[in-house]
Order: structure tokens, then sequence, then C-alpha cells
């Protein structure tokens, strides 16, 4: 579903990503872990096509990103570490206003509450504005909004940065459901913890390498820890 070939980005005389080979099935989670600067936020943009490769490309089910980008756009739901909604309207509004958007305004009201509630959030904060949503409740919108789009692949920059524990939790079980429904999910983070607990696979990346890619049933905790550190000792 997202696979990267040869996939290589460069300012002038940096190199952000050194020629990636990676592919996320449809059903599975992988996890990209790494220290800031190691090509994980620069991988997700050029999934969406926010950023152009210098060479080698990223096609999503298929499709060249670089080259049919509105296409392939429109098969990729993005949460990024926060989400961005309007604050005076309520979540509600915001779904309704962004599936619009995608091309699903015929979506009814009682439809879109029911992804609402699907991806978490309680039906008495629907009509509330999003002023007054936490970081959770505002992910859960977004969730909502790639169930809504019948987003094929989601991606995501530190979706659990700054959440609780608990909200951590239910995050986890939200990724767990859109699994579970074909959705494939590329996952950039830091938190080693729930790359364990969410990831099929969790890959490890350096200096704009990938260095390591490892199946999560088999590692505990603790060996993903430890096989983490020790790539990123120099």
């Amino acid at each position: 579903m997202l696979v990267a070939e040869s996939l290589r980005k460069e300012y002038g005389e940096v190199v952000a990503l050194h020629g990636l080979e990676l592919a996320v099935r449809a059903g599975e989670v992988f996890c990209l872990l790494g220290a800031n600067g190691a090509g994980k936020t620069t991988t997700i943009q050029l999934f969406l096509g926010f950023i152009a490769p210098t060479s080698g490309k990223a096609t999503i089910d298929g499709l060249d990103v670089a080259e049919r980008p509105l296409e392939t756009k429109s098969r990729i739901a993005y949460i990024p570490e926060n989400v961005m909604l309007y604050p005076n309207l309520t979540g509600m509004e915001n779904l309704r206003f962004f599936t619009t958007l995608a091309g699903r305004g015929e979506l009814s009201d009682a439809e879109l509450g029911e992804m609402l509630v699907r991806a978490g959030l309680a039906r008495d904060a629907h009509p509330r504005r999003v002023g007054t949503y936490s970081k959770g409740m505002r992910q859960k919108v977004g969730i909502a909004m790639a169930m809504a789009k019948r987003a094929k692949a989601l991606l995501l920059d530190e979706p659990t940065s700054g959440l609780d524990p608990k909200a951590s939790n239910e995050f986890s079980g939200l990724l767990s459901r859109l699994r579970d429904d074909g959705v494939a999910i590329l996952m950039a983070t830091h938190d080693i913890f729930r790359s364990k607990e969410d990831g099929d696979r969790v890959g490890i990346m350096k200096h704009g390498q990938l260095v390591a890619t490892h199946a999560t049933a088999d590692l505990s905790h603790a060996d993903l820890e430890r096989v983490y550190l020790e790539h990123m000792h120099d």
C-alpha cells in the first residue's frame, strides 16, 4: 500500500533521506523510531507530497505520489502531532466541513456522529466547540475524518506526543481498529513503548537511513529499547 523505492531527499549538501526502501502493507502498523533529524518526518512528508523527492519514488496504492498527487491524497489521511481544527466550530461541524472537502458530503449527521463515537469521542462532546477539547479529543476527530474519508492509508507524525497515559492507550485502541479495517498505518514516533504496543513492525532510523527493521512480536519492550539504544550510539 505504502512503498518507498530508493527514496532520497537532499537539501543542498545535506542528505535528509538516503535511498529509503520501505513497504507498509494494508492492515499493518509500521512505526518509525528515531531521534530528531533521523528522517522520520521527511519520510512522512514525501508520502504526503508536501515535498518532492530528489530521486526514487513514493507510491500509495501503486500510484506515484509525485506524478499523481491528487489521486494519492484522496487515498490517505494525515494526523500530525497537533490536529488543526477550527476552534470556534463544534466537533461535528469540523467533521462535516472536512469530509465535505474530501468529497464525502453525502454523509448524514447521524453517520458522522457514529464515526465520532467509533473514534472514541463521547456524544456529549459532539456539539461542543473544539476550542474546549483536549489534545486527545482533537486526535479522535482526526481519526473520525480518516474513517469518513475511507482512507486506505493513515500517516501519523508523533500523534501521542503530549498525551496522558489514558489518552495514549485510547489512541492505541483506535489504531488497532483501523488496522483491523485493512488500513495501512505509518507512524513516526519517539515512543518505544507505544511502538511495541501498536506496531506490527518497527523501523529504526538514523541520519536519514533505515538501519534496522524488526517484527514487534519478536522483541520484548526491553529488547526493543536495547536494540534502539545500540543503534543510537555513533
